[in-house]
């Protein structure tokens, strides 16, 4: 078996049970014609449009999935209503301590932030934790996810738990058959793997071929890191890459299959190219072609070569430039400026 398919089919239907669920209680959906592909709606800014005029710009595009970072009460009040949009929701980092210390610390978290909007919200997703495994607040994410799970089971409500993690776990990842977790990765997250494999739900993973190009440009050409090499740069055995993406999302697949884990999906939380912050490296015509590329292998229906049969499920990073997040690219990765919603570049 090349992919945890089963997975993705069970997903599948809790996302359908939950729009059901909806129209059930609700009316009829609007359907639009969609993307396939989420965006990260970030919040580091001073100068962003109001979550209101923002849920409108997703629906003019045709966005119907969306992952904020915090459950935040201004957006959460904003989507109530629009049911075709999915949305996954982020535990703070900073609130896993105390909720790894106490169940009841998450069951009070739940009835705040989640529970006032299951009616007229469409929640598919919590993710608890944003890449700090591996790190000295990883331990903390297991539990919490543990209780949230068997919250939700609980309450027979169709929300997957997870985590989300970079690839800085891998202290291996070239060719991708010798991916390899680092060893704090083998301890903090192949029990999380583990956990997740019972539980039929994907691991949500951040990947971002731009950071290996800019560090390494002589080596690793340009085509390669966008979609746009015509044949393969990296041969693997009988696996033949044609992109860097490819590469790095079967380098954690065979890391999770070496720890005994085959049978857990993934989802790319992250990805994406700043259009500016980086010299040549960041224009907006490159930061165009990655993420048009990107939304192509997502329509596409193909996988990777390690797992051909399983299309990628990903959201791009991110809607806006974000001026409040630190100096350079990380403010540049946005497919909109702020202050009037002007497209950085054609995408959608």
């Amino acid at each position: 078996m090349d992919c945890p398919c089963p997975t993705k089919l069970f997903l599948f239907l809790l996302s359908w049970i939950a729009t059901l669920f909806s129209i059930k209680n609700h009316g009829p959906v609007n359907m639009v014609t969609t993307t396939n592909v989420g965006l990260n709606y970030g919040l580091l800014g001073d100068n962003l449009p109001s979550p209101s005029e923002v849920i409108n710009l997703y629906k003019s595009i045709g966005i119907t999935k969306i992952r904020i970072f915090d459950p935040n009460t201004e957006v959460l009040n904003a989507l109530r209503g629009h049911h075709e949009i999915e949305l996954t929701v982020g535990v703070k980092d900073q609130d896993l301590a105390a909720l790894a210390a106490s169940e009841e610390a998450v069951n009070g978290w739940f009835a705040t932030n989640i529970e006032p909007y299951l009616a007229d919200v469409n929640i598919t997703s919590i993710t608890v934790g944003n890449e700090v495994i591996p790190g000295p607040i990883g331990p903390q994410v297991l539990p919490v996810m543990q209780s949230l799970t068997n919250l939700v089971k609980s309450k027979s409500l169709p929300i997957s738990v997870s985590t989300v993690v970079a690839m800085s776990n891998l202290g291996q990842s070239y060719p991708p058959s010798a991916g390899m977790f680092t060893p704090q990765a083998r301890e903090q997250l192949v029990p999380v793997l583990k956990f997740l494999s019972q539980a039929r739900t994907p691991i949500l993973v951040n990947i971002y071929p731009y950071f290996a190009y800019a560090s390494d440009p002589v080596s690793i050409s340009i085509d390669y890191a966008t979609f746009n090499a015509r044949n393969a740069v990296v041969e693997d055995g009988a696996m033949q890459y044609t992109n860097m993406f490819d590469a790095i999302f079967d380098a954690f697949v065979w890391a999770m299959e070496k720890e005994g884990v085959k049978d857990v999906s993934m989802v790319v939380s992250e990805t994406g190219w700043p259009s500016a912050g980086n010299g040549n490296f960041t224009t907006p015509e490159i930061a165009a072609m990655y993420n048009g590329n990107f939304v192509k292998h997502v329509r596409s229906g193909k996988g990777t070569p390690k797992r051909p049969n399983c299309s990628i499920d990903g959201f791009i990073f991110a809607t806006f430039n974000e001026n409040e997040k630190p100096a350079g690219t990380e403010q540049h990765f946005g497919l909109y400026e702020p202050i009037d919603m002007r497209p950085v570049y054609k995408l959608f």
